[in-house]
């Protein structure tokens, strides 16, 4: 099949699929190309270096990729100051507090560019990337990723903390007026 030929099949199936809404689909399936290339490289990697693939993850390293990939992702994807690498597919919208902002999706432009900021701007998206990334570091280079790992749940523990303290110090401020 031609590449235009594939094109006019994506864009029918794209209408056919969500005919009052633009659903970016040939940009969806070139994002889930690049996600297989990734994880495919990844397992090319690991092989080539006869890396040992543990039977089972350590729950520790699970929760400690857990809590780290819920923070990269969210750094990544809605931190004010890593905007400028959101930028190119997505348009600010506001800010949404504690350091956050939430953005649109550019529409003008290729599906690739749609699906992209998409993803770039979704957390829940991009934690499928960050911890196969995450998942991948800690069979090749286990100290460094669980060290990078610590770091980032260490900011996870310190926002909720930090998100927690702004709570009760309202409720004390909202306590005393009453009084």
């Amino acid at each position: 099949m031609t590449q235009s030929g594939l094109r006019d099949r994506v864009a029918r199936l794209r209408r056919a699929y969500a005919p009052h809404e633009h659903r970016p689909l040939g940009g969806y399936l070139v994002a889930m190309g690049t996600y297989a290339g990734v994880t495919a490289a990844l397992a090319a990697l690991v092989r080539a270096t006869g890396r040992p693939v543990p039977d089972r993850p350590a729950p520790a390293d699970v929760v400690l990729l857990g809590i780290a990939t819920h923070k990269l992702s969210r750094l990544l994807s809605k931190d004010a100051v890593t905007s400028p690498l959101r930028a190119p597919f997505t348009r600010y919208d506001r800010p949404s507090g504690s350091g956050e902002v939430m953005e649109q999706v550019r529409d003008s432009g290729s599906s690739t560019r749609h699906a992209i900021g998409e993803l770039l701007s979704c957390p829940f998206c991009l934690a499928v990337w960050v911890a196969t990334g995450l998942t991948g570091g800690l069979v090749l280079a286990p100290r460094t990723t669980r060290l990078v790992a610590t770091a980032l749940t260490a900011v996870a523990a310190s926002d909720f903390l930090q998100m927690a303290y702004a709570v009760s110090q309202q409720a004390a401020e909202g306590g005393r007026q009453e009084d």
